[in-house]
C-alpha cells in the first residue's frame, strides 16, 4: 500500500492514470456503440474498435490544451453547466484533493522511486519484447515478398506466387503487394480465386495494413492494458467481416466463396504477421456459417447516423470546448504571470539601490501602497509568490545579496481597493512590478525536493493561547537566533522556519489557533538575503511582515544586531523543548518558481 501510494503522489502518475481511465472509459462506450450496431455493416464497428484504439494515442488534455489555444484573448466566462463540469473532470489531468496545497510528501520517497524506476524497467521490457517479436516477423515476411516471383493472375496491384506454406494475404503499406501460395491457381476454380483476389483487394482499398500497424503502436505502448489485445482481436474479426461482405454484394456467389476459403484452408497456415491482411483471421466456422446464410447487413438508418455523429461530436468536440470556454490547471498556473483583474497595480514605483550599507530591513504597507527598504530581490519574490525561499529556483547570484529602496502607489482612485485585499492579495501586486521594473520571466515546474514537516512533539504543545487583544493585528519579531510572536498563527511560523532551515516547511501539527510564543536557538545559516541582519517575517491581515506593524526596522537598531546567544540550543531542540513542536525530514514534489530571466532595475 505504501508504494502504491508513493507512485500515486509521483508528478508523472496522475496523467497515465487519468489517461488510462480515460481511454478505457472511450472503448466501453465503443463497445456499447458497437452492439447497438451489430445489425448493421460491419465496417461501422470496425471504426469504433479503431477509434477506441486510437484513443490510446490521443489524451483528452490535448484536445482541451487545443481548446484553450483556440480560446480568444477576449473571450468573456461563461456559466458552468452540468455537463460541462462533467466533461472537464474527464478531460483535465487528476489533481489533489486539496487545490491550496502547493506540494504533496510522499513517504518514504526513496521507495517511491525504486518503485517508479522498476515500473519503468518492466515496461521497458514488455515494450522490447513486443517490438521484437513483430520485428522479427515481419522481417520473416519480407524475406518472403523479395524472394517471390511474378505471378501470372492479374491484380490492380503486383501479385507474386510464394513457395512457402502461406495464405494469400496483402503485404505493404505503402507500395502493398498481393502474395499467393504457389499453385493455388491450380486448387481453386475460376471463380473461387476471382472472389479471394477480391477478399485481398478490399483490405488494400481499406488501408487495413495501416490502420493495423496504427494499432501495433497501441499494442507496444500500453502491452499491459488486456484492452488493447482485446481491441486488437475485435478488428481482426471486424475488418474480415467487412471484406466479406463486400465480396458477397459485388455479386460473388456465397457457395462458391466459402468452398474457396476452405480450399485454402487446407494448404495454408495463419498469416505470420497481424498486421498483413489475409484471408483467414476470425473464427472459421462462423465466418463460412455467416457467408453461407448470405445475410445482406442494412445499411445505417438516419436514427444510428445521428447517434454516431453524436457520439463523435461529444467525444472531440466536447473537450475542446472545455479548453475554449475553461482553463486548465496549467492555464491557473499560467495566469500567475499577471496579477488577477481585481487587484490593483502600481501606479508609480521608485526603485534604488540601498547603498547604506546597514544590515536591517523594513517593509510595511502605506494606505496608497507599501515601502520597503534594504529588501533583496530573493525576499521579493518570495513574498510576490507566497512561496517559500527554497522554491525559488534560477535566481542570480545578486538577488540575495543586492538590496533595494522601494516606494510602489497605486493610482488615487485605487487607493480605496487595497483595505480590502488580504496580505497574499497585496504581496501578489508584487508580481507586476518585478515584471516591469526588473524584466522578471518565470514559469512554473514541479520537483522533487527535500521539506520539513511540522509535527507535535512528544508530550504535546507548549504553546501558549493568545488573547483577544491580538485578534486584529498579529505581530512576528524575527532577530538572529530569536522569535518573539503574539497572536501568531501556524501558517506564519512555517514560514518563518523555512526561511531559517532553508526548506519548505509544513505545518501538520494540526494546530488552528492564534498563539504567542518565544523562541531562542543558535542559527545553523543565517536567512537567505539577510547578510548580518534580521529580516521580516509575515504579517498577519492588513499588517506588514515582522516588526513592521508598527512601522519601525525589523527588531534591528541604528547600531547593528546583536549577534546570537552561542550556548543556545539549535533551532531544531529549541522547537522541541520551548514550543513542543518538532521538524521532521521528508521528500516530495514542490512546485517550484524558475526563473528564466531577469535583469537590476534602473534607478529612477
Amino acid at each position: 500500500m505504501t508504494t502504491l501510494t508513493n507512485l500515486s503522489n509521483a508528478p508523472w502518475a496522475a496523467p497515465v492514470v487519468n489517461h488510462l481511465w480515460q481511454s478505457t472509459l472511450f472503448a466501453a462506450a465503443a463497445w456499447l456503440l458497437a452492439l447497438a450496431m451489430r445489425p448493421h455493416r460491419a465496417s461501422v464497428r470496425y471504426w469504433l474498435w479503431l477509434a477506441s484504439s486510437l484513443k490510446f494515442l490521443l489524451s483528452f488534455s490535448l484536445l482541451v490544451s487545443a481548446g484553450a489555444w483556440l480560446r480568444p484573448s477576449t473571450v468573456a466566462p461563461i456559466q458552468q453547466t452540468v455537463l460541462a463540469d462533467v466533461v472537464e473532470q474527464i478531460a483535465l489531468p487528476l489533481s489533489d484533493s486539496d487545490s491550496a496545497t502547493v506540494f504533496r510528501v510522499s513517504a518514504p520517497h526513496q521507495h517511491g522511486n525504486i518503485s517508479a524506476i522498476a515500473l519503468a524497467a518492466m515496461w521497458a521490457l514488455g515494450f522490447s519484447i513486443v517490438i521484437l517479436r513483430w520485428g522479427l516477423k515481419w522481417r520473416e515476411l519480407r524475406a518472403v515478398a523479395r524472394n517471390a516471383v511474378p505471378s501470372a493472375i492479374t491484380a490492380p496491384i503486383p501479385v507474386l506466387s510464394t513457395s512457402s506454406l502461406l495464405e494469400p494475404g496483402i503485404f505493404g503499406i505503402v507500395r502493398p503487394v498481393l502474395l499467393l501460395p504457389a499453385g493455388i491457381e491450380d486448387r481453386l476454380t475460376a471463380p473461387q480465386l476471382h472472389a479471394i483476389v477480391e477478399h485481398e483487394m478490399c483490405h488494400v482499398r481499406r488501408r487495413d495494413n495501416l490502420t493495423f500497424a496504427l494499432h501495433m503502436i497501441v499494442e507496444s505502448l500500453f502491452w499491459f492494458h488486456p484492452l488493447v489485445w482485446w481491441i486488437g482481436a475485435r478488428l481482426l474479426d471486424e475488418r474480415e467481416k467487412a471484406c466479406d461482405e463486400t465480396v458477397l454484394e459485388s455479386g460473388n456467389n456465397a457457395e462458391i466463396y466459402a468452398e474457396g476459403i476452405l480450399n485454402v484452408c487446407k494448404f495454408c497456415i495463419e498469416a505470420p504477421l497481424a498486421c498483413v491482411s489475409g484471408i483467414s483471421g476470425a473464427d472459421l466456422k462462423s465466418r463460412i456459417v455467416r457467408i453461407m446464410s448470405e445475410r445482406v447487413a442494412s445499411q445505417l438508418g438516419l436514427s444510428r447516423k445521428i447517434l454516431l455523429g453524436a457520439a463523435s461530436f461529444v467525444a472531440i468536440a466536447a473537450p475542446t470546448a472545455v479548453g475554449v470556454f475553461h482553463a486548465d490547471q496549467t492555464e491557473v498556473l499560467a495566469r500567475a504571470q499577471d496579477a488577477p483583474a481585481d487587484i490593483p497595480k502600481f501606479d508609480v514605483a521608485s526603485i534604488k539601490p540601498n547603498k547604506s550599507g546597514e544590515m536591517r530591513m523594513m517593509f510595511r504597507f502605506t494606505p496608497d501602497g507599501m515601502n520597503m527598504q534594504g529588501i533583496p530581490l530573493q525576499l521579493m519574490l518570495t513574498q510576490a509568490f507566497n512561496v517559500e525561499d527554497d522554491c525559488i529556483v534560477g535566481a542570480p547570484a545578486w538577488a540575495k545579496t543586492d538590496r533595494f529602496d522601494i516606494e510602489a502607489k497605486v493610482a488615487p482612485e485605487d487607493a480605496a481597493k487595497l483595505d480590502k485585499l488580504k496580505r497574499e492579495e497585496r504581496m501578489e501586486m508584487l508580481q507586476p512590478l518585478l515584471q516591469d521594473r526588473f524584466n522578471l520571466k518565470f514559469h512554473h515546474e514541479t520537483r522533487e525536493m527535500p521539506v520539513y514537516v511540522l509535527v507535535l512533539a512528544k508530550g504535546g504543545s507548549k504553546l501558549k493561547q493568545a488573547g483577544d487583544d491580538t485578534a486584529k493585528m498579529p505581530r512576528m519579531m524575527m532577530g538572529i537566533g530569536s522569535l518573539e510572536a503574539n497572536g501568531a498563527q501556524m501558517d506564519m511560523l512555517t514560514h518563518v522556519l523555512s526561511g531559517q532551515v532553508g526548506r519548505t516547511v509544513i505545518d501538520k501539527t494540526g494546530l488552528t489557533g492564534k498563539y504567542d510564543l518565544s523562541l531562542h536557538f543558535t542559527p545553523e545559516h543565517m536567512p537567505s538575503g539577510m547578510g548580518q541582519g534580521p529580516g521580516p517575517g509575515p504579517g498577519g491581515p492588513g499588517g506588514g511582515p515582522a516588526g513592521a506593524a508598527s512601522g519601525g526596522p525589523a527588531g534591528a537598531s541604528a547600531g547593528g544586531p546583536p549577534p546570537p546567544d552561542a550556548s543556545a540550543p539549535s533551532i531544531f531542540t529549541a522547537l522541541q523543548e520551548q514550543l513542543g513542536l518538532k521538524l521532521e525530514s521528508e521528500k516530495g514534489p514542490v512546485d517550484v518558481i524558475v526563473i528564466d530571466h531577469i535583469d537590476k532595475p534602473s534607478e529612477n
